[in-house]
């Protein structure tokens, strides 16, 4: 198939990878928040460990779902055909991620707030199942993106549980999985004692099991929908990300399990990340995740070019972004820097003055 058979104006295709970065950002940074989350229960064995397991998180945790706002705006404001047709159709599992944010925050934000163990235990819950219940359905909702979600052209015509075919729930154990291990990474880099030796053991017991499963995801995506169409044949560049993301993701298990070097494993393990979504970007170039019917004009379907606001709007926004993102970075790096030494139950007083 030739590269770009249908042209794309240039301000389509920067807002697009804009709005892939801003993705791929989130799921990086808040990946390691969802792991942390959902391994409360598996690593802290009392309140004072998982009291350190989510200061792990604490100062940065909300920062981080900035970058899913931001994706959400941007593609609210730049392909507001996209974002109808997501949030129409996709109500419910958006509804579903949504539901698990605000478990997952008002636990973080309440769970301290008074002394019963009962009272923490049940906010330590909604931090686990929430970050899972997001976790989970945003892989599964990926995952179709990278099938191809039914449509008659401008909306989505498909059914709710056709959403979890084999392939859709792969994706959705595989976000779960692999947001764990990179928790674990995580912790392993930011903790000391008790918790950083089980995050190190969490790792090397279910790094390489990951490894293999993101093997499998990977491959079976660029087989059976592989990244070519009408819009550009962008296979290669998907087999490319797809050799990345299974690598650093083996190289970060081995840096961190048998090299003790946590930094290059968390660093590794957020280039895995990076790659795997990026690929799934790649299958999303020009159809924005939803079956076109080749048969039928460009003009008739949503994709790229028909879901798009004008010139004029994309022109003024690229400008904004020019200013303010590189603000936005900035400041984010800075708080990571505040933030980066490495805690332990002796930095958790046994009181705590309400």
């Amino acid at each position: 198939m030739p590269l770009l058979e249908t042209a794309v104006p240039a301000l389509n295709v920067v807002w697009f990878l804009l709005i892939a970065v801003l993705w791929i950002g989130f799921f990086f940074l808040e990946g390691f928040d969802f792991g942390v989350a959902m391994l409360l229960p598996v690593l802290g064995r009392n309140d004072k460990e998982r009291r350190v397991m989510v200061n792990t998180i604490g100062p940065t945790w909300d920062g981080n779902e900035v970058w899913l706002l931001t994706a959400g705006g941007a593609t609210f404001a730049a392909f507001p055909g996209w974002y109808a047709t997501l949030f129409s159709g996709l109500y419910l599992p958006l509804l579903l991620v949504l539901v698990g944010l605000i478990l997952r925050g008002v636990a973080f934000e309440y769970r301290s707030k008074h002394p019963d163990a009962k009272w923490r235990n049940m906010f330590d819950v909604f931090a686990t199942y929430g970050s899972l219940t997001a976790a989970l359905v945003l892989g599964v909702g990926f995952a179709n993106f990278a099938i191809g979600l039914a449509n008659d052209g401008k909306l989505w015509n498909g059914s709710f549980f056709g959403l979890f075919g084999p392939f859709a729930l792969l994706g959705g154990v595989l976000f779960v999985a692999l947001f764990m291990v990179h928790g674990a990474t995580f912790l392993a880099l930011k903790s000391r004692g008790e918790i950083h030796d089980r995050a190190r053991g969490f790792v090397r017991t279910w790094g390489w099991p990951v490894v293999g499963l993101l093997a499998v995801f990977v491959v079976c995506q660029h087989v059976f929908w592989p990244a070519a169409s009408e819009f550009g044949n962008f296979a290669a560049l998907g087999w490319v990300t797809a050799a990345v993301a299974v690598v650093a993701l083996a190289a970060s298990v081995f840096m961190t399990v048998h090299r003790e070097r946590e930094g290059w494993g968390f660093v590794l393990g957020g280039l895995s990340i990076l790659a795997m979504v990026a690929g799934l970007f790649v299958r999303m170039y020009g159809n924005l995740g939803f079956a076109q019917d080749e048969s039928q004009p460009v003009a008739a379907r949503l994709n790229i070019v028909t879901a798009a606001s004008s010139e004029t709007t994309l022109t003024i926004m690229t400008w904004a972004a020019v200013i303010f993102v590189p603000i936005v970075l900035a400041y984010q790096a800075w708080s990571y820097w505040v933030f980066s030494k490495r805690i332990s139950t002796k930095n958790i007083p046994d009181k705590i003055v309400y």
